[in-house]
């Protein structure tokens, strides 16, 4: 995409006519109003976080708790549709101008991007917490054994971080990439809806979904980065560099690393963001491999291949999992962990969606899912495995300690106190530490580039000045409502998981004109296979009746 004949046709036509500001701002249909929402939004977050968290606590318990079986029915769908585009013939489709374009980037740098944009900080964050919560406080209608309560927190876990999760992005990503590469459109959400919408994804309904994915995008990240960095305080805590994870601690953390985030995402994908995700890759590998190695490895590998097994057989149950028979308690867990992350998936879909879609020109569409769907699962349940299985091993068989008196886990620091009862903790911790920050840049400087594409129109290599406003713009957010406090972060998070409720019907279209596009492409390049062929054919009948007449 960094060639200029490409940039030439995916580009937005240059509007010379505006005035002042505004001859700077490429798309202001959908820059302006998305700073002014999400402006308006943060400020009264500011200013009155307690208020508003309840307002929003009360619209996301009425409206999202409810819409449960809404998301579980919309996420399995997903999962379907991403298998079977896969396998069917509109897979060797190659996402580019033609059929014989090569990829961007090489297969271990486009996954390394991928994988750090789509899960990133979260699997710190998560790796050892969730597996723990679910073991401490197990799914209703779960056994009181504590093999049975372990093998349901990983098959809950699985659930959470495997296929559901990355079919959410493949079909936004494949959807963009197929309106970016294939038919050279811009980078933006409402093109992949256009086989639905036709000419209208140039108007309004245009402006309005890719506002959507704007303020989407924007909340999600800031908010990971407010949960992030509370982690980076708790471990710096804990290896005692600062007494105390103060406001002031994670404010100029989030300062530190914005700006490191803003220098990466300036550089653009092809350095900046290319080689942090390389890096990435490598230290969560180290930490992965120690681990393995120094924790109860045979454990770990057997627990692995068994829990690969159970999430097997027990996808389709998992799936389709509401607790209907449960009552209040099957209703309460489903709204706090699966409706959740069904919907915090969504939120970040367009982030990540549109990201992977920007970095895997020249992948067929069988290989764009795959790699999407396939890798980035084994690679998260293998962390899952190793980090989750430490810490449930040290539980059952071990020490203990990672669950506290009255049944909780400490979320923000569970990494660490497990890491503590290794060999060379404080090494490990460190290595932990830097792996949260660059995946805190990863996180931060991909989101900056996607936002910045949706607001300039679609441009795939948006100017450098926008792309520094919205990398500030996400580190303000997150250090405004940490200094508000009162609940605006967690706010803000909901916030974001309620802006998943439009988009989630925005993907079932988007996945309808993606079949619809898709098919009539492989119905087309069959067309001109055939013709071809036919056209050699009676070429070649005719160069024999020739020579034949000749002789």
């Amino acid at each position: 995409m960094s060639n200029s004949t490409e940039h030439a046709s995916t580009s937005p036509p240059t509007q010379n006519s505006k005035n002042g500001l505004l001859r700077y701002i490429e798309q202001p249909a959908v820059f302006i109003p998305a700073l002014v929402l999400v402006a308006s939004f943060v400020t009264l977050a500011a200013v009155a976080p307690t208020w508003l968290g309840e307002v929003l606590s009360t619209l996301n318990s009425t409206v999202v708790a409810d819409l449960g079986w809404f998301y579980v029915i919309a996420v399995a769908t997903f999962v379907v549709f991403s298998i079977w585009i896969a396998l069917s013939p509109a897979g060797s489709i190659v996402l580019g101008r033609h059929q014989e374009d090569e990829p961007e980037f090489g297969l271990l740098s486009w996954f390394a991007m991928l994988f750090a944009a789509g899960m990133g900080i979260g699997l710190v964050f998560w790796g050892v917490a969730e597996p723990l919560n679910h073991f401490a406080s197990p799914p209703p209608g779960t056994g009181e054994g504590e093999a049975e309560r372990a093998r349901a927190a990983f098959d809950t876990t699985f659930l959470h971080w495997g296929l559901h999760a990355w079919a959410i992005y493949v079909v936004v990503g494949l959807a963009v990439a197929y309106a970016v590469h294939r038919k050279g459109r811009p980078v933006s959400i409402r093109w992949a809806l256009e086989p639905i919408l036709g000419d209208r994804v140039k108007g309004w309904v245009g402006h309005v979904i890719d506002i959507i994915a704007i303020i989407g995008t924007l909340f999600g990240v800031a908010t990971s980065l407010g949960l992030g960095v509370s982690q980076i305080g708790g471990g710096l805590a804990h290896l005692g560099v600062v007494d105390e994870a103060t406001t002031t601690v994670l404010v100029l953390l989030i300062a530190g690393i914005t700006a490191l985030a803003v220098v990466s995402v300036v550089t653009g994908v092809e350095k900046g963001i290319k080689w942090l995700s390389n890096i990435n890759m490598g230290f969560a590998g180290l930490l992965m491999v120690t681990v393995l190695v120094l924790g109860p490895t045979v454990f770990i590998l057997g627990e692995f291949v068994q829990q690969l097994g159970s999430y097997l057989q027990n996808f389709l149950s998992l799936s389709f999992r509401t607790f209907a028979f449960e009552g209040e308690a099957g209703a309460t867990w489903l709204s706090g962990w699966t409706t959740y992350y069904w919907g915090w998936w969504i939120s970040w879909a367009p982030f990540v969606g549109v990201f992977i879609a920007r970095i895997s020109r020249g992948r067929t569409v069988r290989e764009f899912v795959a790699g999407v769907l396939l890798v980035p699962t084994l690679l998260t349940f293998l962390w899952f495995s190793i980090m989750g299985g430490s810490a449930i091993y040290r539980e059952i068989y071990g020490a203990g300690g990672l669950i506290n008196a009255d049944g909780e886990v400490s979320t923000d620091i569970a990494l660490f106190q497990l890491l503590d009862g290794l060999p060379m903790s404080t090494l490990l911790s460190v290595i932990a530490i830097i792996l949260i920050v660059v995946f805190f840049i990863t996180s931060s400087d991909s989101g900056s580039f996607v936002v910045d594409m949706l607001a300039s129109g679609g441009n795939p290599n948006p100017p450098r000045w926008s792309r520094v406003l919205f990398g500030v713009l996400e580190g303000s957010i997150a250090a405004v409502l940490l200094v508000a406090g009162g609940g605006g972060l967690q706010a803000l998070q909901t916030m974001a998981i309620l802006v998943a409720v439009p988009f989630s019907v925005v993907m079932l279209i988007m996945m309808i004109a993606t079949a619809k596009a898709l098919l009539r492409e492989h119905g087309d390049v069959v067309h001109r296979r055939r013709a071809k062929a036919r056209d050699e054919l009676v070429d070649h009948v005719t160069d024999e009746v020739s020579e034949r007449v000749s002789t």
